[in-house]
């Protein structure tokens, strides 16, 4: 680190690496400055040679003729010599050695003590203190030298003046003052020198830092402007900001920043919010290129000052095809993906922000939930390309048929909902659930191909400001449940019965559920009899709620249930393990209990694996699948898991079940049911039944299912045989097996026991006779 500090005597430098700097920086002047000494010297001293010829004929003519000319000789001697030093004390040297012999000589010289002698020895030392650049030392040395030298000549050794004590005491208050002004010198010339070099210094720092910022300035990949704070004129813009605007803005006679901006008032709200807070970042604005192009950008700036002029810098950061993107991702996130509706979470913002607005705004609020019956179809028999047509195709209809003011949305899957608000009636809402059902009749044609669909909907009215969306989306919810429940391709208002009728619904399916944990779930058997021998065929197990000691509930108190899949599958299973511990029972007893059937309902078979968890039960029970039928009515192949049915049935059938259609001729395509499964029984239901002494349609129905029977090989079970007439008309019309109150109700396990010892001692009483009668 350089030590600025000066020496207090001499006013050099106290570092010596600092004056030798100072000394080597003015060497080129120092060399110049001894030339011109030296010059000076010569042609001084030669003009006093031609002024000493007036001393020709003196004493000491002679002896200043010498002197000059040596004095001459040197001078010159050290002007040729100095052009070769390389370094400050080359050039010390050789002035020194000037010094002394121009001392000398002059001081031959003076010793005539002519009129200007007296000047020569007053003036020669201050010549070498004050002309001579050297170091101080040597300065010093020089003078000192110098002085007693001329002063010794021109008083003569010893001294030969009386004035010799005054003369050199004046010559020494010279020398003091002289060297005191040699310090003043030193130190004026190091300070001037050190003030110029820390100015220069700072220069080029200062130019450094302006090389370095206006690159940066023209590197930053940002588009940079400077403008003047007032009238916005351009004043300066990088690379970036060129090739940004397409090109430099005047070339599109743009001057000022106001020309830029697409509104002006945002320039305004711009510089209003940069002068209370003395800087901007993050400002969105619109802005337009040299083309003309407008673009969105965030605009920070900040005060800098040129010229005394105040002026901004200002940086731009195109957000254009952020914001597209943003745009594109909050549309994504907002609507389906494939019919462009809003989707379920967007609409259920928005239909929460319509009802709290409901509370300010007079208007009325209705849902239309919109289910579509036929999506399913198409998705089978065409392909999920041909479904997602026909969702398409429904949401531009609904979308048409709705209207500006509505919203419409998709739920998802083959669910829509429209949302209506403001000044529309009921009967407006009503009229359109018409209109979309009527609309819905129209075909869509894709790919040649003609797909038609239906529609189911339910409505609902926002009954309060206060009411809760989810409360409204449940009414209509119910509504859409009643509409399906009532055949579907049909509209439903939404009745405060509705709800009522659910959450019975709810608590009923809560009450089963604790019911099947609780084991009263339980099997009632009614026996099935031969009409040919009267004997025992089996039983058909019946399901039975027993609620209490007192209270049993058949299944037409809780048919509702099974239409949940999770809590139809407990309670069959719950059902089928009950009934096989009693066969397992019986059988351990001795009582051959021929083979018992179970019914399944349609939601247990939305579980793919059904069968295989059938015959592990009855694996864990230890019974055979052989001692068990399978009763099913012809609903389990019209819901939407029907394709299971098949596999399921054959796994069963296979394990070596039996399979019974119960309640055969009030459902669908039974003959085509007949043909595809493995069908074993046929069960002619108890309406046709119960009516075949008094009605002949009835008697011919039940004649044309055991006819049929025959001729397929089934075995025909009739139901609800409560009379001898009906067991005698059936058994007279071929008629196989028989059940009904004729032989016997459905009874709990226990009494079964009793039923079968019965039938055991009631087998074994008819064999003795047939001994005896033999």
């Amino acid at each position: 680190m350089d030590d600025g500090r000066l020496d207090s005597i001499t006013g050099e430098f106290v570092e010596p690496v600092r004056e030798q700097t100072f000394r080597d920086q003015r060497f080129h002047e120092l060399l110049r400055h001894s030339r011109v000494l030296f010059v000076l010297s010569a042609i001084l001293n030669t003009l006093f040679l031609f002024s000493d010829w007036r001393f020709e004929g003196q004493a000491h003519f002679f002896e200043a003729i010498y002197a000059r000319f040596a004095v001459i000789v040197v001078s010159l001697a050290c002007a040729a010599i100095v052009n070769r030093a390389r370094h400050f004390r080359a050039v010390q040297a050789i002035i020194i050695v000037w010094q002394w012999c121009t001392a000398v000589g002059v001081a031959v010289l003076v010793s005539s003590r002519s009129d200007i002698a007296l000047f020569v020895v007053l003036l020669l030392p201050a010549i070498y203190y004050l002309v001579v650049p050297i170091s101080f030392r040597w300065s010093v040395a020089g003078g000192t030298v110098c002085s007693v030298l001329l002063l010794a000549g021109y008083l003569g050794l010893p001294p030969q003046s009386d004035t010799a004590v005054g003369l050199a005491l004046a010559v020494l208050v010279m020398n003091v003052a002289l060297i005191l002004v040699l310090v003043r010198n030193n130190r004026q010339s190091r300070l001037e020198w050190a003030a110029t070099r820390d100015q220069k210094a700072a220069r080029e720092v200062l130019s450094q830092s302006e090389r370095l910022l206006e690159r940066t300035f023209m590197a930053v990949p940002i588009p940079l402007l400077i403008t003047e704070l007032e009238s916005g004129r351009i004043l300066r813009y990088n690379a970036a900001g060129v090739s940004y605007f397409g090109g430099e803005p005047h070339e599109f006679g743009i001057h000022s920043a106001w020309q830029i901006y697409a509104d002006a008032s945002s320039r305004r709200m711009f510089l209003d919010r940069l002068i209370r807070d003395g800087s901007v970042t993050n400002f969105e604005t619109r802005i337009r290129l040299g083309h003309g192009e407008v673009r969105s950008v965030l605009v920070a700036a900040t005060f800098i000052e040129i010229d005394g002029e105040a002026c901004l810098v200002s940086g731009i950061i195109d957000i254009t095809d952020r914001l597209a993107a943003e745009q594109k991702i909050r549309h994504a996130a907002s609507h389906d993906a494939l019919t462009g509706l809003t989707n379920r979470a967007a609409f259920q913002a928005q239909l929460d922000t319509t009802i709290r607005e409901a509370r300010t705004k007079a208007g009325s609020i209705f849902l239309l939930l919109v289910d579509l019956d036929g999506l399913k179809d198409v998705n089978d028999t065409l392909g999920h390309a041909a479904g997602d047509a026909l969702l398409v195709e429904t949401a531009r209809r609904l979308e048409h048929l709705a209207g500006e003011k509505a919203l419409v949305a998709r739920l998802g899957g083959d669910e829509f909902v429209i949302l209506l608000r403001g000044a529309i009636s009921l009967e407006e809402a009503q009229a359109l659930s018409q209109a979309i059902i009527a609309n819905f009749r129209h075909p869509l044609i894709y790919q040649d191909r003609s797909l038609s669909t239906k529609a189911s909907i339910g409505l609902a009215a926002c009954p309060s400001a206060d009411y809760a969306p989810g409360e409204l989306m449940k009414d209509a919810d119910l509504a859409l449940y009643a509409a399906k429940q009532e055949g579907r391709n049909r509209a439903v208002l939404y009745a405060p019965a509705m709800r009522r009728s659910m959450n019975e619904r709810i608590s009923l399916n809560r009450s089963l559920a604790a019911a099947v944990a609780n084991n009263e779930i339980t099997p009632y058997y009614q026996p099935k009899v031969s009409l040919i021998t009267g004997q025992l065929m089996g039983f058909e197990a019946l399901m039975r709620w027993k609620r209490s000691s007192t209270q049993v509930l058949q299944p037409q108190s809780f048919y509702t249930a099974f239409e949940d899949p999770e809590l139809a599958l407990l309670m069959g299973e719950a059902m089928l393990r009950q009934v096989a511990r009693d066969v397992r029972s019986w059988l351990d007893q001795g009582h051959p209990v021929g083979r018992v059937a179970v019914n399944l309902s349609p939601a247990q078979f939305t579980h793919r694996d059904l069968a295989r968890q059938i015959l592990d039960l009855l694996e864990q029970e230890r019974v055979a699948p052989g001692h068990f039928d399978i009763e099913i009515t012809e609903t389990v192949f019209l819901g939407r898991n029907s394709d299971f049915v098949a596999p399921i049935l054959g796994q069963l059938h296979s394990a070596g079940m039996k399979l019974a259609l119960d309640d055969f001729g009030t459902g669908y395509a039974a003959l085509t049911h007949l043909k595809q499964l493995p069908i074993d029984t046929i069960k002619i239901d108890r309406s046709f039944v119960q009516d075949t002494e008094i009605d002949s349609f009835d008697a011919a129905i039940v004649c044309t299912v055991i006819e049929l029977g025959k001729n397929l090989g089934m075995c025909v079970v009739a139901e609800g045989v409560e009379t001898v007439g009906q067991a005698r008309f059936l058994r007279e019309r071929g008629c196989e097996v028989a059940q009904g109150f004729l032989y016997a109700r459905p009874m709990p396990a226990a009494a079964t026991v009793d039923f079968l010892a019965r039938e055991n001692r009631d087998a074994a009483a008819m064999r003795i006779c047939d001994l005896w009668g033999r």
